[in-house]
């Protein structure tokens, strides 16, 4: 028997069996070997220590998330395009999709490992969480809107004990209401002066909330159980969402007009929708990264977080008053609660420890 071929004879009944051994890992396929490999925008975090993955992901997270929060708020103060976010969240699930497939063909390993059925629901919650969040955007003002959004930790949670059987402590209840609080009172004090609590987008932002606590545990129980990358998810729950979006369009007859209006302003739609969707997509790459690595609790955590710097920009570039006496309470509520979800348990007491000595 060679290294690479093992032979074994039978001359009695004149059969052979011929057993093929590899002798080196370049002959195993692609989907054995990157197994353990997560790659972020060609970025191989797998050589990464955890504490140095988790602040790669948030540095992404928070880098483009802050540009994207921008971008969102500079669409919506176009005149005349606020009843189209239905519209903007398609054009954003076509930009992804494109991005995604660009991503996925220039990886290894191309094939979907996660099941087409798991892929609609994720479409269907991504649809739903990204859809009515920017639509609520034509009825409430931007502050308004994250005042609903800081919330997100609580359904998130109820999400995580329903969908993942998970258990949380009284620390992490507390942690998660005090953060939600801090946040909240940091936005209302610095939109006092221009509140708009519109019925139809509390109720659109409500029903955004309620897709965003099932998204990122669906999410995070699809990637571990079938090892799904970064790409191949953002390309097919982007792509069969984008069907969703364009076929309910055509049916409730919002296309024409949509596409009447952008036509007319091409740089203020679509080319601030292509640095939005780019910036959007760089950010959920490393969303997901969070979620593959530390769970959707933490990876929420963090972009409640950014929250805070982007109401911050929308206060500082969009005209509105702000007060800074607000904020020494309110982030006096928000660091500890925070530190408490967003880093890796084993890393948070080191650091809180090191911040308060």
């Amino acid at each position: 028997m060679s290294a690479k071929y093992g032979l074994v004879s039978y001359n009695s009944s004149r059969k052979h069996i011929s057993i093929s051994i590899p002798s080196t890992t370049e002959v195993m396929s692609p989907h054995i070997k990157s197994v353990e490999e997560l790659r972020v925008l060609g970025i191989n975090l797998s050589s990464f220590s955890a504490p140095s993955q988790f602040f790669i992901c948030v540095a992404g997270v928070f880098l483009f998330y802050l540009v994207y929060g921008y971008l969102q708020e500079l669409i919506f103060s176009v005149e005349g395009f606020k009843p189209f976010g239905w519209y903007l969240t398609l054009v954003q699930f076509g930009f992804y999709s494109m991005f995604g497939l660009v991503e996925l063909q220039l990886t290894q390993d191309k094939r979907r490992r996660i099941p087409g059925k798991t892929y609609m629901i994720i479409a269907f919650l991504t649809v739903g969480t990204m859809g009515l969040s920017n639509t609520s955007l034509g009825y409430l003002n931007y502050p308004t809107q994250v005042i609903f959004k800081c919330c997100k930790l609580i359904p998130v949670m109820i999400g995580g004990v329903f969908i993942q059987g998970k258990r949380y402590n009284v620390a992490d209840v507390s942690a998660a209401l005090c953060m939600s609080l801090g946040l909240i009172w940091f936005t209302l004090a610095d939109s006092k002066v221009a509140p708009n609590f519109n019925v139809t987008g509390v109720l659109l932002i409500s029903l955004a909330l309620c897709a965003d606590a099932a998204i990122g545990n669906v999410q995070e129980k699809a990637m571990k159980l079938h090892n799904g990358s970064n790409s191949e998810m953002v390309l097919y729950s982007y792509s069969i969402g984008f069907v969703y979006i364009l076929t309910g369009l055509l049916c409730v007859g919002g296309l024409g007009t949509a596409v009447a209006f952008c036509s007319e302003h091409p740089v203020k739609t679509y080319g601030y929708a292509f640095f939005f969707s780019l910036t959007g997509y760089f950010g959920i790459s490393f969303v997901l990264a969070l979620i593959k690595l530390f769970g959707a609790l933490v990876a929420v955590t963090v972009t409640t977080g950014r929250k805070a710097m982007t109401i911050v920009l929308s206060f500082m570039f969009f005209t509105k008053p702000f007060t800074f006496h607000s904020c020494l309470p309110s982030t006096g509520l928000t660091v500890p609660s925070w530190l408490q979800f967003a880093l890796p348990r084993k890393y948070s007491i080191c650091i809180v420890s090191k911040l308060l000595v």
